[in-house]
């Protein structure tokens, strides 16, 4: 009877080392991955144009400038957007100006880019918005932000600009230069 309780242990003992070999081997592991940031950038290849015809009132032709902005810094701050702007001119000896005052952003539509994953932004710039002029560019002004924790991805941005033209404006091409940036943080 010992020797067949023995056998019997000794059963016992084999079927728990079947039963549970995973626990006898088990192992860990632990995976370190790094996430490289990239850039915040701002684009456009746009080379925007309005006209109008004088007719004896004063005018608002609008245009837009389409922009790619790319937030993929990773890193939540928000960003903005700026812009600054030479006054139109006709240039040449006897140059016909615009006012300093003539062009203002009417709004912006932003969207994310098609099969891009983006953290739609929230924009708290209220429109409309005057942009500055000069003969040279004065300080830019924001005119489009991301909250901190939102907009991240790459997006197109479109403001619409309209140019206030008056009745007694001179004829002929007028041409200004405007300058945008993009800047970490709301």
């Amino acid at each position: 009877m010992h020797r067949t309780s023995l056998r019997l242990g000794a059963a016992l003992i084999a079927a728990a080392a079947l039963a549970f070999p995973a626990s006898a081997l088990a192992a860990t592991a632990t995976p370190t991955g790094t996430v490289t940031a990239g850039s915040l950038s701002l684009t456009t290849t746009a080379a925007p144009t309005f006209s109008t015809t004088l007719n004896g009132t004063d005018q608002t032709p609008t245009y837009p400038l389409p922009l790619t902005i790319e937030d993929l810094t990773g890193t939540g701050a928000g960003w903005n957007t700026t812009i600054t702007s030479t006054e139109f001119t006709t240039g040449g000896e006897t140059p016909h100006t615009l006012s300093t005052t003539a062009s203002s952003m009417t709004g912006v539509t932003n969207a994310c880019v098609e099969g891009a994953a983006c953290t739609d932004p929230t924009n708290a710039i209220a429109y409309p918005l005057s942009v500055p002029a000069g003969a040279i560019a004065p300080a830019a002004v924001k005119f489009f932000n991301a909250a901190a924790e939102t907009g991240m991805g790459v997006f197109t941005n479109t403001p619409t600009v309209g140019v206030s033209i008056p009745a007694d404006t001179y004829a002929g091409t007028y041409t200004s230069t405007i300058t945008l940036a993009s800047v970490s943080g709301p």
